[in-house]
């Protein structure tokens, strides 16, 4: 095995789960630094938009589609990941970076995420090859059952696409099946600390719980998808373009300037985000 790679357990693992848990993925002095910036930039608060669950919590978060030369696309563009990602795409063309959105699920207030698959929402921009693509989660601040960690169903990658609805101002999975899925297949809790990373199938089904606790849930997650795998309904373009890595060592080097010139996405721009409501 090299260095930033998984071992061919570890990628059985994937395959057979559909996501697979990395313990200490970045390291203290990184996560610090990462959340410093993510609470302090202004460009991260006023992009940030706001999605109400069906009791009308509030989910936060802050969506972007290049990664820039910012601390946040070195970490989208590190060797660690796309090293990693590559090895799990069914594959061989480069490694393209379709969003990263910064996941804000403030104490007491911040809302749950229905039961759904990522492709679920992406079927809607047309990606061809749901196995060419995959989401990287890396926690900002621990994560568990009273924060609203993510819940993850074992397997459930394997059912292919599930039917969405509408589940408050959220696109959530067709909860026969999911119900179904559960009565199968092991449901597991996402605990995790802050510096680890879940990287996780794009038809896994997951969810998490309102943040009822008086912490933060703060955590990073970046999509991405092969070269080969078209979307022929989105139109937005670092989805590809193939990425260009940079070493692990670019987020500890990199010296803070504002985030502002980031392409963050519009509500008005996105067909998905105007079918939710999300424009009001």
């Amino acid at each position: 095995m090299k260095l930033n790679e998984f071992t061919q357990a570890q990628i059985n693992s994937y395959h057979k789960d559909g996501y697979i848990i990395i313990k200490n993925f970045c390291s203290k002095q990184e996560v610090d630094k990462m959340y410093g910036i993510a609470i302090q930039d202004d460009a991260m608060a006023k992009n940030a938009l706001d999605l109400n669950d069906q009791t009308g919590k509030k989910t936060k978060l802050s969506l972007w589609f290049t990664p820039g030369n910012d601390i946040f696309g070195y970490l989208t563009r590190s060797e660690r990941i796309i090293n990693r990602v590559a090895q799990l795409l069914d594959s061989s063309a480069p490694v393209c970076h379709f969003h990263s959105k910064l996941m804000q699920k403030e104490p007491k207030v911040g809302g749950a995420w229905e039961w759904h698959q990522d492709y679920g929402y992406w079927y809607k921009n047309q990606f061809m090859f749901p196995d060419q693509l995959i989401s990287v989660m890396v926690a900002l601040t621990p994560a568990n059952k009273q924060n609203g960690c993510i819940q993850v169903i074992k397997g459930s990658h394997k059912l292919g696409r599930v039917n969405h609805g509408f589940a408050g101002e959220q696109v959530g999975a067709d909860m026969t099946m999911v119900d179904n899925a559960l009565k199968t297949m092991d449901l597991e809790y996402v605990e995790i600390e802050a510096g680890d990373a879940l990287f996780f199938h794009s038809n896994l089904l997951h969810r998490s719980e309102a943040n009822l606790s008086d912490k933060p849930r703060w955590s990073i997650i970046s999509c991405y998808s092969s070269q080969s795998n078209l979307a022929y309904n989105e139109t937005s373009t670092s989805w590809k373009e193939a990425i260009e890595v940079v070493p692990d060592e670019a987020i500890m080097n990199w010296e803070h300037e504002s985030l502002g010139n980031a392409d963050f996405l519009k509500k008005e721009n996105d067909p998905a985000l105007k079918e939710t409501g999300w424009e009001q």
